[in-house]
């Protein structure tokens, strides 16, 4: 970047004004040059126009006044969501003779995972068409006693025993059908049953091979819903007391950053640790976080409603052993010395130096930074 600072020029011009007749006009410019000239020219202003400050890349804006929301930084961990992730494990014991998913593949809620062979699936089969034999004998033999009653032939109390006879039946039939679609059922064969996914998910996990005879309730599986992933933080009391249901996190890692939204503040504290855990939701539908890696994040807090007056972190530079802030003044910008106070979350306080109603460099301070040491490099020369 090019600044100039017509210090030399100034004089020529005061000259040859007053060579071609000196009038007021001329006079009255000059004057006004040579104030212009002693702001640029003071210590700590480097001059620019408008449109080098636009070439720059340097964004002019206030600084942030009155309860200046802030920020908790804190290490967190990516965990899965604790509803979206189950087990497949078999009902029942048997030898696996099919295996129909594999680790990372997609499932839908009810696909077959595995398929058991099992002398206790063709047990609960055959149970089930023996139920259905008394059902219809049941059913049956009530039609019959309710004609007989209709004719006057048979007695009452035939008639009703046959209804309970038949009510019985079906209830056992139906308890089981349902106890062998507790175990998956349609495995294709009267001695075979299918392992079927609880929820639509990714399989994350398989310890079952195939020919492997397991025992019931022996884990095969596990199906997550990777959709949505939580973020596990741990605060303080004095932090989580800041915090509430439905603030904003900023999860960032390398190359990544998305917000988050806190869905809950637990009101008691770890017994290990001593602090609040705090959980928030992020949308994984992209495959962004990984289940288990670490990740920054930085909670966003409500203002305190006090006249705070805050900056960006890139508005500030170090000059000498002092920080700075580049306020815009006529000719370009003035380096301002300013106290600091709290850093949140790219954003700190400044405790003295500014008012608030200044307009400063917010962003690529540091061309200033490096313009006004070109400027007093040149000034001891």
């Amino acid at each position: 970047m090019k600044i100039t600072i017509a210090r030399a020029l100034l004089p020529v011009i005061a000259l040859s004004l007053a060579a071609c007749g000196g009038d007021r006009t001329g006079n009255e410019a000059a004057e006004a040059g040579a104030k212009e000239e002693t702001r640029a020219g003071s210590p700590g202003v480097v001059a620019l126009t408008q449109q080098q400050i636009a070439d720059a890349g340097i964004e002019v804006t206030r600084p942030t006044v009155g309860g200046v929301a802030g920020a908790i930084e804190i290490s967190a961990a990516v965990e899965g969501d604790p509803q979206g992730a189950q087990v497949v494990s078999a009902a029942i014991g048997g030898r696996i003779v099919s295996l129909t998913r594999n680790l990372g593949q997609p499932v839908g809620r009810g696909d077959p995972l595995a398929i058991i062979e099992s002398r206790e699936a063709a047990a609960l089969r055959a149970e089930i068409e023996a139920a259905q034999a008394r059902s219809a004998l049941a059913q049956s033999n009530l039609r019959r006693e309710q004609r007989l009653f209709a004719e006057r032939v048979s007695p009452e109390q035939d008639l009703v025993s046959a209804r309970t006879a038949a009510t019985e039946a079906g209830i056992a039939l139906r308890l089981a059908r349902q106890q062998l679609s507790a175990t998956g059922g349609g495995g294709g064969a009267l001695n075979r049953i299918a392992v079927r996914s609880p929820i639509s998910g990714q399989v994350i996990a398989r310890s079952a091979t195939l020919g492997q005879t397991v025992a019931a309730d022996a884990e095969l599986f596990r199906v997550a819903d990777l959709r949505k992933a939580t973020i596990a933080m741990s605060l303080v009391p004095a932090d989580a007391g800041r915090v509430r249901p439905g603030a904003r996190v900023e999860v960032t890692a390398p190359g990544r950053r998305q917000e988050a939204r806190v869905t809950f503040v637990s009101p008691v504290l770890d017994e290990t640790t001593r602090l609040v855990p705090v959980i928030a939701t992020v949308d994984n539908a992209g495959g962004t976080w990984r289940v288990g890696e670490t990740v920054n994040a930085s909670i966003l807090v409500p203002a305190s409603g006090d006249r705070t007056v805050a900056v960006p972190s890139a508005a500030v530079q170090m000059i000498g052993d002092r920080p700075h802030v580049f306020v815009r003044i006529g000719p370009g910008f003035q380096a301002r010395p300013v106290t600091l106070g709290r850093t949140n979350g790219g954003v700190v306080t400044v405790a003295a130096g500014l008012a608030g109603d200044e307009r400063i460099a917010s962003t690529n301070s540091f061309i200033l930074k490096a313009e006004l040491g070109k400027s007093s490099a040149s000034d001891e020369d």
